[in-house]
């Protein structure tokens, strides 16, 4: 590597760049905010590692590490998160999105500094191995035995089925008002209208927001529903009376700056579980109920399975709102596998009387999507599902 490193700091902290820029090994250029930073990177040709604070207008270090890492030319380019204090809880969000390193303050020597930005860099350029090349590039083609059974067991179950359908679907009509089917786009693999008998009363969706809010079996004790104005801006604190770090927006009788706003709402979302699961909801009726506890609710997506939208065994298909929130993580794996009417997933929450956190159903669809990487599909894995599907639909639970 070159004698001198060159770095991009982000931030405004005058200790760390009065250390940076007084020492000759390191070439320093500043930048104060997310867009100063990019439009600095755009006009310097050599840069050997990036180090932002925590906080900075216009956003914070993660989004600047996101919006950087989705460009090809800064992906060997280290990324480095400076915090004036110590969090586990930060450096495990920060290993969970890829940046490369956490420093807490103040920064280490020079020598110091520069060994370690010349190791990040060699790991960077040798993280990308063939192996995780053939990864990204693979797609997904559904086994032969695995759709032909589908197509079988599908419409063979529809031919058999067919009066229980037709009784249950009077029976939700003299119940309530509206349609005994349900339609609602999901996501598998791609979007689809996926297909239900009628549990609840109509016009329900109207209330799912007011719900997720109160009864939501995923709802974290640390969610942040809303802004807080009263919250001060840790960066315009350290200003001088009647400045703000950034412009000011005004909410009613309320204001608040532009960048504490951006930060909160981005707390907001990281907050907010992925999934919504209502406990005890009032919206269900009592036909629903029984369609529910014995999964007769389900029989409609053998339709889904002939159309080649699902499959019998897979991962549950998503509503849009928690498909979006599983598309930049881990968590993403899951889509890897067919959209299924029972699985892995399903089966566990029965056996354990519908009580899951959120973290093991993540764990377990993705625990099913690796059967499909590579030649690692079993059919005789999806019989064992089905089998254990069949004591399960006896015990309490609604999937």
């Amino acid at each position: 590597m070159k004698d001198i490193i060159h770095i991009l700091y982000v931030g405004r902290s005058t200790e760390n760049i009065s250390r940076l820029t007084a020492d000759p090994q390191v070439g320093v250029s500043l930048a104060d905010n997310i867009l100063h930073a990019q439009e600095t990177l755009r006009a310097t040709s050599s840069i050997d590692a990036i180090l932002c604070e925590r906080q900075i207008p216009g956003g914070d270090a993660f989004l600047l590490h996101e919006r950087l890492r989705s460009l090809p030319r800064y992906d060997a380019v280290p990324f480095i998160l400076i915090s004036e204090i110590f969090e586990a809880d930060l450096i495990r969000r920060a290993r969970q999105e890829g940046i490369d390193d956490f420093f807490v303050m103040p920064l280490p020597p020079a020598d110091e500094l520069k060994r370690r930005i010349c190791f990040l860099k060699r790991f960077r350029n040798q993280k990308r191995t063939p192996e995780e090349e053939k990864t990204e590039t693979q797609t997904f083609k559904m086994p032969v035995s695995k759709r032909i059974f589908d197509i079988v067991v599908a419409g063979s179950a529809l031919l058999l089925l067919s009066p229980v359908l037709l009784l249950v679907g009077l029976a939700i009509r003299l119940e309530s008002k509206g349609r005994i089917y349900y339609v609602s786009k999901r996501v598998g693999r791609k979007p689809f209208d996926f297909y239900k008998l009628r549990s609840m009363r109509s016009g329900s969706d109207a209330e799912l927001a007011r719900l997720a809010k109160e009864k939501n079996q995923y709802k974290s004790a640390s969610e942040q529903e809303d802004i807080d104005f009263d919250r001060p801006c840790p960066r315009c604190s350290q200003l001088s009376e009647g400045q703000t770090c950034s412009p000011v927006l005004y909410f009613a009788n309320r204001q608040i700056c532009d960048y504490w706003y951006t930060v909160q709402k981005q707390e907001m979302t990281l907050s907010k579980p992925a999934f919504v699961k209502i406990a005890d909801d009032p919206r269900i009726t009592r036909v629903g109920k029984l369609i529910r506890n014995t999964s007769i609710d389900e029989l409609p997506q053998l339709f889904n399975v002939l159309k080649g939208e699902m499959s019998i065994v897979g991962n549950r298909p998503l509503p849009v709102y928690e498909a979006e929130r599983l598309t930049r993580d881990a968590a993403s794996k899951r889509f890897l596998a067919p959209a299924g009417i029972t699985g892995l997933w399903q089966v566990e929450l029965r056996g354990k009387g519908g009580s899951m956190s959120e973290e093991e159903r993540m764990r377990l669809d993705n625990l099913y999507a690796d059967h499909f990487v590579g030649d690692n599909y079993s059919f005789w894995y999806d019989m064992k599902l089905i089998l254990r599907t069949i004591p399960a639909l006896f015990q309490k639970a609604a999937v």
